[in-house]
């Protein structure tokens, strides 16, 4: 009987602890895919789950931080989504690869054109962001998640030093320090990197096909000399004997 309370006891415990702590894990988030390097290129998406049982997500809407403003923002399409970007006038124009930059991109819009995310599922948007800034270990991205009932949730609280997380968190993308290459060559152009992958496996591989061909044929040899070798001493035997 003891046993019994203590069991229901807890499985009522771990189940109080599953609803409190999923809405932590239920918030509009931002991640690279590999690294997000300061000063480079880097493909991020944004994961947006649905929150409700009654309604889907239709619209998202993301804020770009202007402090750090990103002059090259390319979107992936999306099934059942279409995509807008909207770019503005900057107070201080950039200087990108020589060249002056004076408009850079304040915000994208997804718009579900079916039924959007459905209650229980998720959806990525995936972007190509760049030129990362170097003088900042993170960017914060304000969202707005819209559903079909009408209710605009917004994601856009920052998340202070030593406090707890927010209600309902800006998306957040952290930086890594940037590498010898830091200007993001590998990232924009994969192709060659790959080919250049493709070249030394091919190089590799043909001298081991080549000693492997060598092993085999001398071992052949070493068959026949040593087959030839047993035949000689028999004959050798034989003529003694006689």
């Amino acid at each position: 009987m003891k046993v019994s309370r203590i069991a229901a006891a807890g499985a009522l415990a771990g189940a109080t602890v599953l609803v409190l702590s999923g809405p932590a894990f239920a918030h509009v988030s931002v991640s690279a895919e590999g690294t997000a390097a300061k000063g480079g290129y880097a493909t991020v998406n944004f994961k947006v789950p649905n929150e409700r049982d009654n309604a889907s997500t239709t619209k998202l809407e993301v804020s770009f931080p202007t402090e750090h403003p990103l002059a090259s923002v390319m979107p992936q399409p999306v099934d059942g989504w279409t995509v807008k970007v909207t770019r503005s006038k900057l107070a201080k124009p950039l200087e990108l690869h020589g060249e002056k930059i004076s408009e850079a991109v304040s915000k994208v819009t997804w718009t579900a054109t079916g039924k959007g995310v459905e209650p229980g599922f998720f959806q990525k948007f995936p972007l190509s962001v760049g030129q990362l800034p170097e003088d900042t270990d993170e960017l914060v991205f304000k969202a707005l998640q819209t559903y079909s009932n009408k209710e605009v949730v917004r994601w856009i609280e920052v998340q202070k030093d030593g406090a707890e997380e927010p209600d309902n968190p800006a998306p957040v993308l952290a930086l890594s320090a940037a590498t010898g290459d830091h200007h993001g060559g590998a990232a924009a152009s994969p192709e060659p990197a790959e080919q250049a992958a493709a070249k030394t496996t091919t190089t590799a591989a043909e001298p081991a096909d080549s000693s492997d061909t060598t092993a085999r044929v001398l071992g052949v040899v070493g068959i026949v000399v040593g087959v030839a070798g047993v035949a000689y001493g028999v004959a050798g035997r034989r003529r003694t004997t006689v």
